[in-house]
Parts: C-alpha cells; structure tokens; sequence
C-alpha cells in the first residue's frame, strides 16, 4: 500500500498528558484544602464572544471539578479601560484569589499589553507577564506560558527523545513560538534540545523544517505545514491554530501524518494540555500564598 493511502504515523493525543497534570493538581488543591486554603482561578471577559464565553465555561467546569474556586467578572463590549483596570486591580488585592487570567481577544479598542501589565505577576497564571517572561529567559522560576508548557509535558509524556536533537519551530510568536524555544533549549532532562526558530518572514523556511527531529508549528497560518516540509519519520507537534467561527484551523495539514513517525491529532492534541498546564500555574500560585503566611 502506498504512503498516499494510509497513515502510519504514532498518534500523541493530549488527553492522557492533561489527565496526567490535572491528577497532580487534584491532590495539590486537596492538601491545600486541607489546610483551609481553597486554590482560585478568577477570570474577566470583556463582550459577547461566542468562542471565549465558551473557553470561560471550560475553565469554570474544570475549576469546580478540581475544587478550585472561579470568581468571574463578565465586562460589557463597551467597557473602557479603566474599567477593565479596576477589575484586575479588585482581584490582584483579593488575597482568596491567586491566579488570574485576562481571556483574549479583548475589543479592539482596549489594550491587552496594558491590561497585562497592571496584572500581579504572581497570580499571572498565563505566564505572559513581561517579568515572567524575562524570568523564563533568565533561567528563574517563574509562571510558565501554558502552549509551551504541555507540549514540553507532551514530548515527556511520550518519551519522545529532545535532549540534543534538532528542534525546530515554525512561528516566532510571544505566546509560543519565542517562549517554546527558551524552554526546549534549557539544560533540563524534557528539554536541552538544539532549537531553530523559522518563520514566514524567512524564505526558505521549509529547509529548516525538512531537516528537524522533531517539528512544532506555531506559525497560526492554517495548512502551512504540508508533508513535503516534514522529514520522514520524524515528531510533528500542531501548536498553532486559527478558528474559523468555531472551527479549529490546525497549521499542519491532517496527510502529514502518512509522513511523520509520531504527531498530534488535528483536534486534541496540544489543547488539553494547555488548560491543564493553566490549573498547575494556578495551584502554584496557591502554595506560594501558603509559604508566604
């Protein structure tokens, strides 16, 4: 049979990663409990939505089935940015609350990175604070970017082997491509790999991607990744994605799995991880609160 006619890559769905982290958060959040501290993950949506109301609700279902508490505050698509503001600066002074995210997009006519800014660094369970971020660059704990952090949980879940193999990554973006390509090349048994980061700006890009061990898009530009910019028998990691109303536009074409030794399903793969990866930051962010009493 022809490689046109059949898959034989090894899938690596997300599910059995995030339920792998989202067990360990479990028994953190009980032992915090046990102690009279209920963990909490307070959440602000400014409009009407449809895809982020629905990320909202996930995070919620996922916060109660893990006994963390989920304050939420739903601002109106008109809001202003003071607005927006006074809400970050209520949470960041509540000391019951201890992680806290900004779900984005936000309308156009606010400022996320300003938003950002004025978030507690501490209780930034996104790990895109610009000190957490400089943090990660510098070696220090510190909140790490969920998308980066699963798939490195990925790759270890797997066993598939980074420590001195070629990795490259396909997209230079803050919340992926860049932080991804700190984490994977830090001396650490899931990492201490040789990264290449490429992307559209460069011409050739497909040069870099034919010759890496393990592939991990993050460009968000849906199909870029094809299986004649696969090396056979290699890792092909989705982690970019685009949406279409509610459908998910994966950057790696679904045939590059009759190319690849191993890689995630178009859909499940890298997103489990990063919700999971969200409630761990979380959690930390709750025993640190501990420690410091």
């Amino acid at each position: 049979m022809s490689i046109a006619q059949t898959s034989t890559a090894r899938l690596l769905p997300g599910a059995p990663v995030a339920d792998a982290v989202l067990n360990d958060v479990r028994s953190r959040a009980q032992a915090l409990r046990d102690r009279g501290v209920t963990p909490s993950l307070a959440t602000i949506l400014v409009g009407d939505d449809d895809a982020s109301a629905g990320y909202i609700r996930i995070k919620q279902r996922q916060a109660a089935e893990l006994g963390f508490r989920s304050p939420h505050v739903h601002l109106p698509a008109d809001a202003t940015q003071e607005q927006l503001h006074d809400v970050i600066r209520a949470f960041n002074g509540d000391p019951a609350v201890h992680g806290l995210l900004i779900q984005f997009p936000i309308p156009g006519h606010l400022d996320y990175g300003e938003a950002l800014m004025l978030v507690d660094p501490d209780k930034d369970v996104d790990g895109m604070h610009p000190m957490n971020l400089g943090r990660l660059a510098a070696g220090l704990p510190a909140p790490v970017p969920c998308t980066p952090a699963g798939i490195e949980a990925l790759l270890a879940h797997y066993e598939i082997p980074v420590r001195g193999r070629h990795v490259v990554v396909l997209g230079r973006g803050a919340t992926l491509g860049r932080p991804l390509s700190i984490l994977l090349s830090q001396k650490r048994s899931t990492a201490d790999a040789a990264v290449t980061v490429v992307h559209t700006g460069v011409p050739n890009w497909a040069d870099y991607t034919r010759n890496a061990d393990v592939l991990i898009a993050a460009a968000g530009v849906p199909g870029i990744v094809r299986p004649e910019h696969v090396r056979p028998g290699s890792v092909v990691i989705g982690g970019g994605v685009r949406y279409q109303g509610r459908r998910l536009l994966p950057d790696v074409e679904e045939s590059c799995d009759q190319v690849a030794g191993a890689i995630t399903p178009r859909v499940g793969g890298v997103g489990p991880t990063t919700v999971a990866m969200l409630f761990r930051n979380a959690v930390a962010a709750a025993e640190r609160t501990v420690e410091r009493t």
